[in-house]
């Protein structure tokens, strides 16, 4: 099963030195998602990154970074946003409707669908039931091409791997376990992430 972290939609100062603690704990995938924030800080953010892990990455906004900087692919939150012209390589998709799933496997590496639990980190409610997930996987509809967003924490990886999700997106879960305001210290949050890895193996 794939672990995928995506970050909190606010930059912060320690942001940097903890996703490149992650990558060197093993993170093989992560999702930079800065709704509603300037390219500046997006560049930035990148710049402080090593090079060497841009191959880990997919981007939500500001897509003409993929190219400057070699990245992993872009990721597309709106399910009725078409694919950007130009992009063809490592293009994966959002979605709350399992109506979607058949042609985004078509066009995605992976497709994200929402959401299964409440979320951890805003007040995004969950918005498909347990029955509409199993029979979106009796159907064959959700497989190792889609992954599980929204909520999902260390305790519900078991859960969306008995529904038949490919992976796992983490958020929430995560980030809690550091304060932006208050903490420097992020030990707490690399060892939740040796759990999580852990059970996604």
């Amino acid at each position: 099963m794939k672990l995928i972290i995506q970050t909190l939609p606010t930059y912060f100062v320690e942001e940097d030195q903890i996703l490149t603690a992650l990558f060197d704990e093993g993170m093989d995938i992560l999702h930079i998602n800065k709704p509603d924030s300037e390219p500046l800080y997006m560049e930035r953010l990148l710049s402080l990154i090593p090079a060497k892990m841009y191959g880990k990455i997919v981007i939500h906004q500001n897509y003409y970074l993929k190219k400057e900087h070699d990245l992993k692919g872009i990721h597309i939150d709106n399910p009725d946003e078409p694919v950007p012209d130009g992009f063809k390589k490592h293009i994966t998709r959002s979605t709350n409707r399992i109506s979607d799933l058949k042609e985004f496997k078509k066009q995605c590496d992976y497709v994200l669908l929402h959401s299964l639990f409440d979320s951890l980190h805003d007040d995004v409610k969950a918005s498909l039931t347990p029955e509409e997930i199993h029979e979106a996987n009796h159907k064959g509809l959700i497989d190792k091409h889609v992954y599980a967003l929204g909520g999902m924490s260390l305790e519900t990886v078991q859960q969306a791997k008995d529904m038949g999700f490919g992976g796992v997106v983490i958020c929430g879960d995560l980030w809690n376990r550091f304060s932006i305001q208050h903490e420097i210290n992020f030990h707490e949050l690399i060892s939740h992430f040796r759990k999580l890895k852990k059970a996604t193996n």
